[in-house]
C-alpha cells in the first residue's frame, strides 16, 4: 500500500445497500476492504439521497401544508428539511465504513483496466486499486426517452433534479406512468401543482388487475392529477418562459405548457464507462451487468449486486444481493435468487398500493381455480384506523386457491398498505392459510385487523 496504489481483499465498485452492507460484514470478520464511490453526494447509494428517503419524506410533508402557507413556501421548506436528513444520512454511511480499521472509502470514478484492477482519477491523483474479490454495485441512473427536443430542453427534469430544486414547477407534465411517475404525480399534486401525467399505455398499471388499477386511477384523478393515457409524446419545445409538450392522443394531436418536464420513462443499469470489456466482464443486451443465480459474473471473483445486474430495482433487493454474495466469500455458497418467495413491491402514492405475489389475471393464466376476497376500505368495519387517520379511500383484494386456501397474491390500496404488505409476504412464505391470517388475533385499533374482515369477503369463487 502507498499513495498511488491499494490491494484489498474485497474491492466494492459503488456505495449502494448491497454493497456497503457487504463492505461492511466482510470488514467486520477482518477482510481488508476498499469501497470506491463516484460521487461524495452518493455515500449511502440512490436510496438514502435521490431515492426512496427523499420522495417519501417528500410524500409525508406534502399532505402536512398548513392554510396559512403558500404552495411555494411550503415545498421550498420541505425541500430544505429533507435535503437535512439526506445530508446526515450521508454523512453516517461514509462514517460507518470509512471509521473501520479495515474498510477504506475512496472518492472517485473507477474504470477496470484489467479483471482484478481498477484506476480512480487520472495524472498525479491516478489510484490504482487490485482486489482478489470484486463486488460491482453502482446503481442504476434514469432513462431519457429519445423524444424530439427533450433532451435539448432547460425545462427537462429527472428525479433527483426534481427533488433537488427548491422552486415548485407550477405547472408539470410527467412523461410515464410507472412507479416513479404515479409517485412524483402523487407528491407534486398534493404540493399544489398542476400534474399532467402522460402514460402511452391504454392504462395505467397494466401488470395489476383492471378492478385495483382503476381503484388507484380514481383516486389520482380526484386528487386533480391529470391522466393522459395512450397518449404518444411527439416532441418538446421550449419558449421564453416554459415548454411546450406536444402528443397525440387517438389520431388527435394536444399540447400543453408547463414550467418543468419530470422524464419518468425508468432507470437504467449504471454500466457505461467502468471498462467491463477490460475486466471481461459481459453484460446483457440491456447493459445490466450478467450474473447467475449466485450473483457471480463470467469471472468467477466478480459479483454485481443491486440495480447493475438488472434484478428487480428495489433498495430491500439489493440487501437480500448481499447476503447472497456473503454467502458466497464467507459461507456455505448455498443462497440464491432462487430463494426469493413472495416479495412485495409498494407504490407509495397516497394512500399506497403495495402487492405480493399474482394478480388474478396471472392466477387464472397460470390455471388456478381462485377464490377472491375483496373489500373497499370504506366498508371495512374491522379497520377503524383508516376513519381514524381520515383516509378510508382504496381496496383490499387478495387471490386465494380455491381448493388450498393459500395466498397466491394481494393487492393493498389503503393506509399503511406498505407495513401490511409484509404481514401478508410472510404469511406467504410459511404457508399460512388465509383462514389462518383472518383468524389471528391482532391489536385494536390496526391496519392489520382489517384481514378479519377482508378475508371472508369472498366476492368471486371458481366451481
Amino acid at each position: 500500500m502507498n499513495n498511488t496504489a491499494l490491494h484489498a481483499d474485497v474491492l466494492v465498485i459503488g456505495f449502494g445497500k448491497g454493497g456497503k452492507v457487504a463492505a461492511a460484514k466482510l470488514g467486520e470478520r477482518g477482510r481488508r476492504v476498499v469501497l470506491v464511490e463516484q460521487s461524495e453526494h452518493m455515500y449511502g447509494g440512490t436510496c438514502p439521497n435521490v431515492g426512496c428517503v427523499p420522495t417519501k419524506a417528500l410524500v409525508h410533508h406534502s399532505g402536512k401544508r398548513r392554510p396559512d402557507d403558500t404552495a411555494q413556501d411550503w415545498y421550498e421548506r420541505s425541500v430544505g428539511q429533507v435535503q437535512a436528513l439526506t445530508t446526515l444520512f450521508r454523512a453516517g454511511n461514509y462514517d460507518g465504513l470509512n471509521g473501520m480499521d479495515t474498510v477504506t472509502v475512496v472518492t472517485g470514478r473507477a474504470v477496470f483496466t484489467d479483471p482484478h484492477t481498477v484506476a480512480v482519477g487520472d495524472g498525479e491523483d491516478r489510484l490504482t486499486i487490485t482486489g482478489d474479490i470484486i463486488l460491482i454495485n453502482t446503481g442504476s441512473e434514469p432513462v431519457i426517452p429519445d423524444i424530439p427536443g427533450l433532451r435539448a430542453s432547460e425545462y427537462l427534469v429527472t428525479s433527483t433534479n426534481l427533488i433537488e430544486t427548491t422552486t415548485l414547477p407550477k405547472r408539470l407534465a410527467i412523461i410515464g406512468g410507472g412507479y416513479l411517475g404515479l409517485e412524483f404525480a402523487s407528491i407534486y399534486r398534493r404540493f399544489g401543482s398542476e400534474v399532467t401525467l402522460l402514460e402511452a399505455a391504454p392504462h395505467i398499471l397494466g401488470r395489476e388487475d383492471d378492478d385495483v388499477a382503476a381503484a388507484v386511477h380514481t383516486i389520482l384523478t380526484d386528487d386533480g392529477i391529470a391522466i393522459v393515457t395512450g397518449a404518444r409524446v411527439l416532441g418538446v419545445s421550449d419558449g421564453m418562459d416554459h415548454a411546450t409538450v406536444t402528443y397525440e392522443q387517438d389520431g388527435t394531436k394536444h399540447s400543453i405548457d408547463v414550467d418543468a418536464v419530470l422524464a419518468a420513462a425508468g432507470r437504467r443499469p449504471a454500466t457505461a464507462g467502468l471498462g467491463l470489456e477490460a475486466a471481461g466482464v459481459r453484460t446483457t443486451d440491456r447493459g445490466a451487468v450478467e450474473v447467475d443465480a449466485y450473483l457471480r459474473t463470467n469471472q468467477p471473483h466478480i459479483y454485481a449486486l443491486g440495480d447493475v445486474n438488472g434484478g428487480p430495482q428495489f433498495t430491500y433487493v439489493s440487501l437480500d444481493d448481499s447476503r447472497i454474495v456473503l454467502d458466497q466469500v464467507v459461507g456455505e455458497g448455498r443462497r440464491s435468487t432462487a430463494d426469493r418467495v413472495a416479495v412485495p413491491h409498494t407504490l407509495f402514492i397516497s394512500p399506497p398500493l403495495a402487492t405480493v405475489g399474482l394478480t388474478e389475471k396471472q392466477a387464472r393464466t397460470a390455471g388456478r381455480r381462485v377464490k377472491i376476497a375483496s373489500q373497499p376500505v370504506a366498508e371495512i368495519i374491522a379497520m377503524p384506523r383508516a376513519y381514524v387517520v381520515e383516509e378510508t379511500r382504496g381496496v383490499m383484494k387478495f387471490v386465494l386457491d380455491a381448493d388450498t386456501d393459500e395466498i397466491l397474491g394481494a393487492a393493498l390500496l389503503s393506509v399503511d398498505a406498505q407495513e401490511l404488505i409484509n404481514t401478508v409476504a410472510l404469511a406467504m412464505r410459511h404457508g399460512i392459510t388465509a383462514a389462518a391470517l383472518r383468524e389471528t388475533i391482532y391489536t385494536h385499533p390496526s391496519s392489520t385487523e382489517a384481514f378479519n374482515d377482508v378475508l371472508g369477503a369472498i366476492v368471486r369463487a371458481d366451481q
